[in-house]
């Protein structure tokens, strides 16, 4: 049999493109801003995780082109050979004062840092126990280690401690979880994870990518938010979202960052990040150290949004519906019909990212809509006129 033939049988993208429904791959033709120019037309941006607003700023910017003209186009090299940077150190050393956890390695992209640090840190006689919401990037690091994974409920607690009775006492165990899930915008019960793990002599790591710049003391994340940063062992986090660059890190103490530093493949045997993307990112880590009211902003524009949508009718998902995050998931339910909505709120000039299974439940598809720390009342408010008026006569 040929491997290929798979490729030519028929597909969900096949069809959904010959009804003129397919929501992926929107050209942009500008920055990424709270209005871009996709495609030859204006659209409000509500599905962006730039969620500072910093990919535009000029301090970031230009922070970037002198790095360019400093450094180069690239590494060349892994961080283990030839391409560690002065700026990469630099880069560390403030993310971990920021962070308050000394050990900090940083990777090429958020996916690869997930895979890089669970399947250093997770052997093959050891147990990765991961909420079914988490995202793709823990999945893949799951399976890359050589332990056993064990999957809860999304945000049971009740499930969370059977999976982890079920660990031998002679084995280790890591519980994984985003910290504010990526698709829901609802916070893990971090509260009641570390609980459970200290119970059951587990260790615990939060997936912070939506939560750095978003929740917490100066957008410092979930466990600063509950008050846990000592109870939480591994910090996961990206650049590519609050930090308006591109790249991972993963923050820990000393010892287990230096493990992880030379037992993770991924980081091993991957390029360093390029000179333009490190010296964004720290640049944008400056900002928001200096501008601990962005965090705030955004907040106040997640709760007028909230606000807004469910004054013009729509359902947002529950478990989203009082969280302080700028992700807000809107429920359409049923696929074509997302496809459908989701096509005419773009057509009208505002772009918005369908969410559908298995990404969400059979039957819970949504229109995940996200927010920015530099829109304003009044963009939002044309958005969500949009977005009312499309989803009452759909």
């Amino acid at each position: 049999m040929d491997i290929f033939a798979k490729c030519y049988e028929p597909s969900l993208a096949g069809e959904l493109k010959e009804k003129g429904v397919y929501p992926y791959f929107h050209a942009l033709q500008s920055r990424q801003d709270v209005e871009v120019m996709m495609e030859g037309k204006r659209r409000i941006m509500l599905g962006s995780n730039n969620y500072l607003g910093l990919t535009t700023d000029p301090e970031v910017v230009e922070a970037g082109i002198r790095a360019l003209e400093q450094y180069g186009t690239g590494c060349s090299g892994s961080r283990f050979l030839n391409g560690t940077l002065q700026m990469h150190l630099e880069l560390e050393e403030e993310l971990g004062r920021f962070l308050r956890k000394p050990g900090i390695v940083t990777f090429g992209t958020g996916f690869q840092s997930n895979v890089g640090i669970i399947s250093a840190l997770v052997g093959r006689h050891d147990y990765v126990i991961c909420d079914r919401e988490n995202h793709a990037s823990i999945y893949a690091g799951c399976q890359l280690s050589y332990g056993k994974m064990l999957r809860y409920r999304h945000s049971d607690m009740a499930e969370l401690e059977k999976c982890l009775q079920k660990v031998p006492e002679t084995a280790g165990a890591l519980i994984v979880t985003d910290g504010v899930f990526s698709m829901g915008g609802d916070i893990a019960k971090l509260p009641e994870i570390c609980a459970l793990a200290k119970q059951y002599g587990a260790r615990v790591m939060v997936d912070d990518a939506h939560g750095l710049g978003v929740l917490g003391e100066g957008g410092r994340g979930t466990a600063s938010y509950f008050g846990l940063e000592e109870q939480v062992d591994v910090y996961m986090g990206t650049f590519s979202k609050s930090l308006a660059s591109l790249g991972g890190y993963m923050a820990a103490s000393a010892e287990v960052a230096e493990y992880v530093r030379h037992a993770s493949r991924p980081f091993i045997f991957s390029a360093s990040i390029p000179p333009a993307n490190c010296a964004t990112a720290l640049a944008a880590l400056r900002k928001l150290e200096q501008h601990p009211e962005l965090p705030e902003r955004l907040r106040q524009l997640s709760r007028y949004a909230r606000d807004g949508l469910t004054a013009r009718g729509l359902t947002i998902r529950p478990s989203a519906l009082e969280a302080p995050t700028p992700i807000i998931p809107i429920y359409t339910y049923e696929t074509y019909r997302t496809l459908r909505v989701a096509a005419e709120i773009y057509d009208r000039g505002v772009y918005v990212n369908p969410t559908l299974p298995p990404a969400t439940p059979e039957g819970e598809a949504l229109l995940r809509t996200s927010y920015m720390a530099t829109h304003t009342e009044a963009l939002l408010d044309e958005a969500m006129d949009i977005i009312g008026e499309v989803m009452v006569h759909e």
